[in-house]
């Protein structure tokens, strides 16, 4: 991970939680993560809980063995062709319209997507996060995948977030999260700030924690 060395601004807080719709909306989780990944040797298994883990740490967050409720409330699929999610038992009982969301993203080209489940106050409660893996994932390293889907699972983002740039950046040829990224995510599991927010004044919140150092 990387330290955060400049805090980013109020506006850019806020466009990081803000969607295409307009609507400011973020969400962290409510509950311990429990990840279970599918499609993947032992190696690479390794690399993608350990970049969970390593967020999940930075964010002061807790993993645990099992979900009550779900067992795993984390499930990461890679896979080459999105019909191959048809085939995954049970998959259209956790993913409503699970039919007509393969056949847009297969439609798109998408080669990634995220679905989240919230409880009864907003706060995150699940996640199922897709990867198709193209030409163009089969030439990034396993870690820097594995990374950015940890980042991207670990709050509610906006759709928008990192459409123009990665959450991700280059350090003396290491790949770690963006110190600005960073901070906000230690900031938005401060225990001070809420689970859930429908308004930007949270970003205000989010932006005087990382001034103060309160997320430090």
């Amino acid at each position: 991970m990387s330290d955060a060395t400049e805090a980013p601004s109020a506006d850019a807080i806020t466009a990081m939680f803000t969607r295409a719709t307009g609507e400011y909306l973020f969400a962290r989780w409510g509950r311990p993560i429990v990840p279970v990944v599918f499609g993947v040797d032992a190696a690479t298994l390794a690399t993608v809980k350990g970049a969970v883990e390593a967020v999940v740490t930075l964010a002061g967050h807790k993993m645990a063995e099992t979900d009550p409720e779900l067992g795993a409330n984390l499930m990461i699929f890679f896979f080459r062709d999105w019909q191959e999610l048809l085939e995954v038992p049970n998959l259209d009982q956790m993913i409503d319209g699970l039919a007509d969301l393969v056949t847009r993203l297969d439609d798109a080209g998408a080669n990634q997507y995220r679905v989240f489940r919230f409880d009864a106050e907003g706060a995150i409660r699940a996640c199922f996060s897709f990867v198709r893996m193209d030409a163009a994932l089969d030439e990034v390293p396993a870690d820097t995948i594995a990374l950015s889907q940890a980042v991207q699972m670990i709050l509610l983002w906006s759709d928008r977030a990192f459409a123009e740039r990665s959450p991700l950046a280059m350090a003396r040829g290491v790949t770690v999260l963006r110190p600005d990224v960073a901070g906000v995510i230690r900031a938005a599991y401060d225990p001070v700030m809420p689970a859930v927010a429908h308004d930007a004044s949270h970003a205000l919140r989010l932006t005087a924690r990382l001034a103060a150092g309160g997320a430090a």
